[in-house]
């Protein structure tokens, strides 16, 4: 069985956030959770550093919603949680301090989950969307994907907020990952395996693959247990199953391998190369398992993996190379119909510019390009069809 490491980026910091000022206590204006008391939802809310969304089954009412937040200690929310309000449209919150200094705005968004009639599906996201965020002053690509009215429909996750409290980069090409022209079609983006300077030297964390993947970057989880800090899915099209992934990749490996050793520095692996990683994942989303982690993405063992669709002959290209494998069942499994009527699968896509990442193992330099996944999905007729 193929089988790599899962990846994760680099954590630095406990929190990071646009709020953050010199004042030690009682500055921070964060949202933490978010929660929809009788709404069942198809997919964990997706908290940033600017908005909350939430993807509602297709059969729940609405549009009016109650969400109910907890915010940072002695912060207070506005308007307060629990709040009945319309949204057809985006509505705004704003967090206010403890010392009443500093606010941030948070725009959250209520998706509903459609249920498609058409027999097979697919889904080609080409990277052509970004956004920028600004972190202490650095300033880094966020790249999205849009909706039928050309709107921002959900965001696609890096460690790029926390590279930035590396203070290594100022602007979207100095970060680990970033949009470029050059792709198949128009724009791609561009992972990067990163030195982090002394202060990732000082925690140990000496390098920063480039990452993007479906799901949330927990940077107030990234310091102390990094493998847990990727929250890795998405909630998936009602309905339908995937069948295969596909798109185009070009890859060339930094020029020195080189592992963490136990003093915290990188230390030379001579012979050896580095390489990317590039996959999807279907799993079961349950109580004790909303997403997927660094931990067990790719564990043989994880009982709510479904699926999984991994490229055999991974290599260095120069030209991009075009890859079509199936998702391939986990020995037992299959899908089950109610399951999927409930909405409680999920898809991970998954890339880094180095696989063993995660264990700040690499080659700096190493570079990935990635544009035109596309996954391809069919119909399966529900119990009640």
């Amino acid at each position: 069985m193929y089988y790599t490491k899962p990846i994760v980026a680099l954590a630095l910091v406990a929190a990071a956030s646009s709020c953050i000022k010199d004042e030690p206590l009682n500055t921070e204006c964060d949202i933490l959770t978010a929660e929809m008391p009788g709404i069942e939802l198809v997919d964990a809310p997706v908290i940033t550093n600017t908005g909350v969304e939430f993807t509602v089954r297709y059969d729940q009412p609405g549009p009016e919603f109650a969400p109910v937040f907890t915010v940072t200690e002695g912060a207070t929310i506005n308007p307060v949680s629990g709040t009945e309000r319309d949204f057809t449209d985006p509505q705004v919150y704003t967090v206010t301090s403890q010392d009443g200094k500093w606010t941030k705005e948070y725009t959250v968004r209520v998706k509903r989950q459609t249920r498609p009639e058409d027999p097979e599906v697919s889904v080609t996201y080409g990277f052509e969307d970004v956004y920028t965020q600004t972190t202490i002053g650095r300033t880094y690509d966020v790249f999205f994907e849009e909706n039928a009215a050309g709107e921002e429909e959900w965001a696609w996750a890096s460690a790029n907020s926390a590279f930035a409290l590396t203070l290594q980069g100022k602007v979207p090409e100095d970060f680990p990952t970033y949009q470029a022209d050059g792709g198949v079609e128009g724009k791609c983006a561009v992972l990067v395996t990163r030195a982090t300077g002394s202060f990732g030297a000082s925690v140990n964390k000496p390098m920063a693959a480039g990452s993007l993947f479906t799901g949330n970057f927990d940077v107030t989880n990234a310091l102390a247990k990094p493998l847990e800090a990727t929250h890795f899915g998405r909630g998936h099209i009602m309905g339908m199953v995937p069948i295969s992934f596909s798109g185009f990749y070009k890859f060339k490996a930094g020029e020195t391998y080189c592992e963490l050793g136990d003093n915290g520095k990188l230390v030379p692996v001579p012979g050896k190369t580095d390489m990317f990683n590039l996959y999807a994942v279907l799993f079961e989303a349950t109580a004790d398992m909303q997403w997927l982690n660094g931990e067990n993405v790719l564990s043989e063992t994880n009982p709510n993996i479904i699926s999984w669709a991994l490229i055999p002959d991974r290599h260095e290209s120069d030209e991009w190379v075009e890859f079509s494998v199936p998702f391939v069942y986990r020995p037992g499994k299959s899908i089950d119909k109610q399951k999927m009527q409930d909405g409680r699968y999920r898809l991970a896509i998954v890339m880094s510019s180095s696989e063993n990442g995660d264990y700040f193992s690499g080659a700096i330099g190493s570079t990935l390009q990635v544009d035109e996944l596309t996954i391809v999905c069919k119909r399966e007729k529900t119990e009640e069809e």
